[in-house]
């Protein structure tokens, strides 16, 4: 299975030394699936693909960047998240990703109140519950049409959401390691991310997440396509 990698940021030169770029993140994601082939699109440097049925499915990446940035790359990228929903190829969005996939198909998304998301959170579904890495400031406010959500929490409601039966968006990160994580959090810790918050997403990590669980879930939807009927 060709899954298309649409990358829409970079980790920065001095942590490359933690786990790599984004796509090696991914491909340790599904390191236990030897069926995905990672196609990788270098989206924000403008590598866009010919088509949605390039490859059989795509995930889409998070970034450091806003979907309501007035950015062309992103513009460009809206566009083809709707040729993807039309032509009915299989399609997750993570964090960012789960964002402009709202977004794309007429959803809404801001700057939550809440405040940051970071560190491993619990995020409930109908069928229990799975942990997940998070770092994020905004959030979808409002679902586009035909999509519900799928996953939530009291931090993020619209945590995992469906869009017929091609589509997910997560907006927690799967594929983010915690030594990832905590060299992020504590980079930015009283800084950008408050002191309090950074703290207690650094107390998080002790518990790992449910990485394993997700991949397969991830890969379970691509090949089947039906988000209610995978169970995490």
């Amino acid at each position: 299975m060709k899954v298309g990698l649409l990358v829409c940021d970079h980790v920065r030169e001095h942590h490359l030394d933690v786990a790599g770029d984004y796509d090696q993140h991914f491909r340790d994601l599904f390191a236990g699936h030897p069926e995905v082939e990672i196609i990788v699109y270098d989206v924000i440097g403008g590598e866009m693909p010919a088509g949605p049925s390039e490859c059989d499915a795509w995930i889409t990446t998070g970034s450091r960047h806003s979907v309501n940035d007035d950015l062309p790359w992103i513009r460009d990228l809206e566009d083809f998240v709707r040729e993807v929903a039309k032509a009915e190829v299989p399609f997750v969005g993570i964090c960012f990703g789960h964002q402009l996939l709202a977004k794309a198909l007429g959803g809404s998304v801001g700057r939550s109140n809440r405040g940051w998301g970071v560190g491993n959170m619990d995020v409930v579904t109908p069928e229990g519950s799975f942990r997940v890495m998070n770092l994020h400031q905004d959030q979808v406010e409002a679902l586009p049409e035909g999509a519900e959500v799928l996953g939530w929490n009291e931090h993020c409601p619209v945590s995992v959401m469906g869009v017929g039966t091609k589509m997910i968006g997560i907006q927690g990160h799967p594929e983010m390691p915690g030594e990832y994580t905590e060299r992020i959090l504590e980079e930015r810790r009283g800084e950008l991310i408050p002191e309090e918050t950074a703290a207690a997403g650094l107390s998080s990590l002790s518990e790992g997440p449910d990485t394993e669980r997700l991949a397969d879930w991830i890969v379970g939807f691509l090949a089947h396509s039906e988000p209610r009927d995978v169970h995490i």
